[in-house]
């Protein structure tokens, strides 16, 4: 097993060579999702969202500069944020330079507000604002597109110095919105992916004052090392960040009733943050040059971003984040398509069940941001690289990476930690002049290389599996992590079709929940119903959406169950003593067996379908309408008469033993993939073995049948007529004129068959051909057998023979 763990370790530390050598790697620093509790970065598919209630504040920033309009100059510009933390960390104010073309509302406007200040905001929004702070305002003027243009404002801040004393510039944004706030947005760039490519395109870096457990590093000017950003009562109304606020005049409104949904991380179940940190990423849209990416970065900001001892508080480190990228560039093959558009060609040439499943992982990789492959943690894979002290680049290198591989091999990937990494480098490199990485993997990806050591390590190097299946949760998770690895290194998807499943519920359509108690354990189902009914219900869900489990419906499926063991058991006992001696001919038998046939062909094209197209639910249905309405309702209740009564040589009785022996060979089959245990058990029943198995058996072959769809059509009509005259018998017993229908005689418009034909399809003592074209039904005068209770005019009185009972019996 152990060796079995380190060939899988080595397979996924190969993976990520692959992407190493073929350039497809950098290191970068941006604003990515960040657990303050595990201290590491994490994926979307990590990440959970829960409705929270937080804490929303209005804050004046006073403008201090205005080349476009200079009367502006001393109001004060108003920003409202759900995330009052990261208002230590502001550097600029974003505006929309487009709201003047798209109403007039929407324009910014210089307000007088009941305090004695000026407030420049949205006039769409000056209303709201109005009512979260308790300020009367009066529109004095509207602002043009241009009029923030080169505008700066100072930080509420500003009077601690260093950082805080730099004027903030109003920047042009068209994230920015009208839908709630004022219509000025607080720019952070160290905490949200919209502020980090405004400023860094404005020349505006992070600063990295967040660490890592999610508190402002110790040397930060405001509230340096006194809480986690996390931490409720730290940024609530009256915590100290609103309370300096309030101090310096700049906090206009606070309270902690904000309901919306929040990113919280789906293991530790605490809130996450967006945090800018040095991390590997894989480009989707491109490469991008390592050194570019790590050139001006300081030895102290490699771990966490902490700033250099020493440093004055506005000497903050120059990280630079990677510039634009153009094409990925395989050094072997020259050009090749992004990552990102792989991706989305993979997803176009892959079966996806259920189809708009292909839209939703479309959507999600059309839109990814590029994919953050490092963590922070002291378990995992390792990222083996080495990065040139000088020049930032990772080590390219097919013989190291090999003697890298092969120390995987032998001993994990906790051999990298330990390893003697002079020896990994070999003559040609100097340790002394590179950097060990020591991050390690995101678990994705190597849950997304599962395809190389799982399916290419058994079958062979280019082999993909058939089919994922997994939760609609893995849309971001597992199976967008399988493509974006496989994509990235063999130019296409690992699979040639996704299945997506929805998720179990309770009967209330609640999730399940240990502290809601309505966790349904399957083991505890098995244990009272037998595990075919849990199969059987989970066969009978359309389980592409969110399934519904409780008492009521397995009481639904228990039933259904009960059905389908019947038909078996009817089968069994009809079945007893059939050999193939007394098999008839298809050419010989009655119309009516050969409709039954025509039907089991008809249902075994359609459960081929519904297998092929994963529809399980259509699978079960089909099979049990096919066994309750076609057989038991139908051929089953026609033919006991000749099955009880019949001599046991009679052409009929054997051709109708016939078809049951065909019907079980089929149905036993065709229900053993859904019901493993009852298949087994009703297959032992008649051919009990130590060594067989109905599970050893291949889908049925049916009997070739004449081409005469006539026989079909014409036994539907027939079908529909019978229904016609359970109908109409059905008022006289329940009046009790009639005890059963074998007392019926009934007239229809129009005879399909033989009279004496049809009073045994429809279970009767007679039929007759009438003019009118409702059904009738009167009681019959006939005597009836003693033998097959039929009511028959030969009968000379109740008890006697029929003939063909008094043929049998004698």
């Amino acid at each position: 097993m152990q060796r079995i763990h380190r060939a899988a370790e080595a397979t996924i530390a190969g993976e990520l060579l692959k992407f190493a050598e073929s350039g497809q790697l950098y290191r970068g620093a941006k604003p990515v999702m960040w657990s303050p509790v595990e201290k590491t970065a994490l994926a979307e598919a990590e990440v959970e969202y829960e409705d929270v209630v937080s804490t929303q504040i209005d804050v004046a920033f006073e403008i201090v500069d205005a080349p476009e309009v200079p009367q502006i100059v001393g109001a004060f510009a108003v920003i409202w944020t759900t995330t009052p933390w990261t208002i230590p960390v502001n550097q600029a104010l974003a505006y929309n330079p487009a709201f003047e073309s798209q109403s007039y509302e929407a324009c910014y406007g210089v307000f007088d507000g009941s305090d004695g200040r000026r407030y420049v905001l949205s006039q769409a929004l000056a209303d709201a604002f109005s009512r979260r702070s308790g300020l009367t305002l009066t529109l004095k003027t509207a602002l043009s597109d241009d009029a923030l243009r080169g505008a700066t404002a100072r930080h509420p801040m500003h009077h601690l110095g260093g950082f805080f004393a730099k004027p903030r510039p109003f920047l042009p944004g068209e994230f920015v919105t009208t839908d709630a706030g004022t219509g000025l947005v607080h720019m952070a760039p160290d905490h949200g992916e919209d502020d980090f490519l405004l400023c860094k395109a404005h020349g505006i870096e992070p600063v990295f004052a967040v660490d890592d457990a999610g508190m402002y590093r110790a040397d930060w000017l405001w509230l340096g090392g006194q809480g986690s950003v996390i931490n409720k009562k730290f940024v609530a109304a009256d915590g100290p960040i609103c309370s300096d606020l309030r101090a310096a005049g700049a906090l206009l409104a606070a309270s902690d009733d904000f309901a919306h949904s929040y990113p919280h991380s789906w293991r530790s179940k605490a809130k996450i943050i967006f945090r800018c940190t040095p991390q590997w990423f894989i480009p989707m849209d491109g490469r991008r040059s390592i050194g570019e990416a790590l050139r001006n970065d300081r030895d102290s900001f490699m771990a966490d971003g902490a700033r250099t001892a020493g440093s004055a508080a506005d000497e903050l480190p120059a990280f630079a984040a990677p510039a634009g990228f153009g094409p990925i560039v395989n050094p072997a093959h020259g050009n090749a398509p992004t990552l990102r558009n792989l991706a989305l060609d993979a997803i176009e040439r892959t079966r996806w069940v259920p189809e708009k499943s292909r839209n939703r992982i479309h959507a999600m990789v059309e839109g990814r941001p590029d994919w953050v492959i490092s963590r922070q943690r002291a378990w995992g894979v390792p990222i083996p690289l080495y990065v040139h002290r000088q020049s930032g680049d990772y080590l390219r290198d097919e013989a190291v990476n090999a003697r890298i591989l092969d120390a995987f091999r032998a001993g994990g990937a906790d051999a990298w930690f330990g390893a003697d990494h002079q020896a990994l480098l070999g003559p040609d490199h100097n340790l002394a002049d590179y950097e060990v990485v020591n991050d390690i993997l995101d678990v994705w990806f190597d849950s997304g290389s599962t395809h190389s050591f799982v399916v290419e390590a058994r079958y062979g190097e280019g082999v993909r599996a058939n089919l994922y299946l997994e939760g609609s949760d893995q849309h971001r998770g597992w199976f967008q992590s399988s493509l974006l690895e496989s994509a990235g290194t063999r130019g296409r998807a690992p699979y040639d079709a996704v299945l997506t499943h929805g998720f179990a519920l309770d009967g209330q359509g609640r999730k399940m929940s240990k502290s809601l108690g309505n966790v349904v354990d399957p083991l505890k189902i098995i244990g009272e119903s037998g595990a075919d009914i849990l199969r059987l219900w989970v066969a009978q869900t359309d389980y592409f959406e969110d399934v519904r489990i409780g008492k009521e419906v397995l009481a639904g499926t228990g039933d259904a169950y009960r059905k389908i063991r019947n038909t078996f058991r009817y089968l069994l006992g009809a079945l007893d003593g059939f050999s193939d001696a007394e098999k008839v001919r298809v050419e010989k038998m009655p119309e009516l067996e050969l409709y039954v046939l025509h039907k089991l062909g008809m249902l075994d094209v359609e459960l081929k379908a519904a297998a092929e197209a994963y529809e399980f639910n259509r699978y079960a249905r089909a099979l049990s309408d096919f066994m309750n309405e076609d057989l038991s309702a139908f051929f089953f209740d026609i033919r006991k008469d000749c099955l009880y009564c019949d001599a046991a040589d009679s052409p009929k009785r054997r051709a109708y033993r016939t078809v049951l022996d065909t019907l079980f060979h089929a149905l036993v089959r065709y229900a053993a993939p859904i019901l493993a245990f009852t298949a087994e058990e009703v297959w032992q029943a008649r051919y009990p073995s130590q060594d067989g198995s109905v599970h050893f058996l291949e889908w049925p072959e049916l009997p070739a049948l004449p081409g005469d769809d006539l026989i079909t059509t014409e036994w539907e009509d027939i079908r529909r007529q019978r229904e016609a005259v359970t109908e109409a018998i059905e008022p006289l017993r329940r009046e009790k004129v009639i005890r059963s229908s074998l007392e019926a005689e009934v007239t229809v418009p129009n005879l399909l068959r033989p009279a004496a034909e049809l009073a045994e399809v429809f279970i009767v003592a007679d039929v007759h051909h009438g003019h009118d074209e409702a059904v009738a039904v009167t009681r019959t005068e006939h005597k009836k057998c003693g033998r097959c209770w039929r009511l028959l005019p030969e009968v000379e009185a109740d008890g006697m023979l029929c003939h063909r009972c008094d043929s049998v019996v004698s």
